[in-house]
């Protein structure tokens, strides 16, 4: 499926920029975690182990816009911690969507409906809410029931008033590829979302279950079975053609993890949002002394099993424009 026309051009256009400025590493969209704390407990996250210090805190609104000015990046994604907790969530979102980038709003959805009506629908800005899976699978991870029927009420609500809304589903290795189908085909036929995300879950060094994430082998064998017999072309994806096959095992790919930087409250992240390496305090300083090459599989051991889009995501869309053949299967979704 290919993505909004809207999208595509603004990420096209500055692919072009960037090749034209000889520029080697720029991000493609920058994660901007404006406070740690949470509403929820998810099994395979670990945000909200930070000390209570750290999870009173909330990035100022003039700290995030400088951060995203400053790398350039033509896409923001607004997570956590839970996004909605912020005091001042909607003013930032507004002062990005000002600044032309697009704007996606990570979230468990769970205080959607109460602060759905400071925000307007917008071209370049949709929802993205996380769904595990059905209602036992998806309550599970986020370790309580109820919230499945919280998100999916939310997400009817902002489709109702006219947002996009996107998913985001990451699997683990106790998921069968029937799990995989029945969660896609629900958010994408029933549901009728905008956009589905989806992730193998990968060892963040902080989550409390460290037993549950897929293996390379995992991954490669849940989704070809799930992609099998024509699902993967029906299913709205918000991924390049080449990730998918990424997934699948169709095609193999070194990690960009420059490609998604993350900033948070502690400063940007290094080298990815799933390692913390340490902390630049800027962009260009988490590009020029970050140790790049010590990072992808053969590398660190930590990165052995990894095939999480914030490292692979960028890599399949820069083949994808150094391909005429791909580049046209991008636009079409064929």
């Amino acid at each position: 499926m290919a993505l909004p026309l809207n999208l595509t051009l603004k990420i096209g256009t500055y692919l072009v920029k960037q090749k034209l400025r000889r520029r080697e590493k720029f991000p493609l969209i920058v994660e901007i975690e404006p406070l740690f704390a949470c509403n929820l407990a998810c099994n395979g996250c670990g945000k909200i182990q930070h000390p209570a210090s750290v999870l009173k805190q909330r990035m100022p609104v003039e700290q995030v816009i400088a951060a995203v000015e400053e790398c350039g990046a033509p896409m923001v994604s607004l997570a956590g911690g839970e996004p909605l907790m912020h005091p001042k969530i909607d003013v930032m979102t507004q002062e990005l969507l000002k600044r032309g980038k697009f704007v996606v709003l990570c979230t468990n959805a769970v205080l959607l409906p109460k602060h759905l009506h400071k925000f307007k629908p917008h071209r370049n800005f949709a929802w993205m809410v996380h769904i595990d899976g059905l209602r036992e699978r998806h309550d599970e991870s986020v370790s309580k029931e109820g919230v499945f029927d919280q998100a999916i009420e939310a997400i009817r609500q902002a489709k109702a008033a006219g947002f996009a809304v996107y998913t985001n589903s990451t699997f683990f290795n106790n998921d069968s590829p029937q799990d995989v189908i029945d969660v896609l085909d629900y958010l994408n036929d029933d549901l009728k979302v905008d956009m589905l995300q989806i992730s193998p879950g990968y060892a963040y060094e902080k989550a409390p279950d460290q037993d549950r994430f897929l293996g390379v082998e995992q991954t490669r064998q849940l989704f070809q079975k799930a992609f099998s017999e024509g699902r993967r072309k029906k299913w709205r994806f918000n991924h390049s053609e080449l990730y998918l096959d990424f997934l699948e095992g169709r095609a193999d790919f070194e990690c960009t993890p420059w490609g998604i930087p993350s900033y948070s409250l502690k400063g940007w992240q290094r080298p990815c949002y799933l390692m913390a390496d340490g902390y630049a305090s800027s962009y260009q300083e988490l590009l020029d002394t970050t140790e790049w090459d010590n990072y992808g599989r053969g590398k660190d051991p930590r990165c052995d099993n990894c095939m999480a889009h914030c490292g692979y995501e960028p890599t399949a869309v820069l083949a994808t424009i150094g391909s005429l053949k791909e580049s046209l299967r991008a636009v079409t979704g064929r």
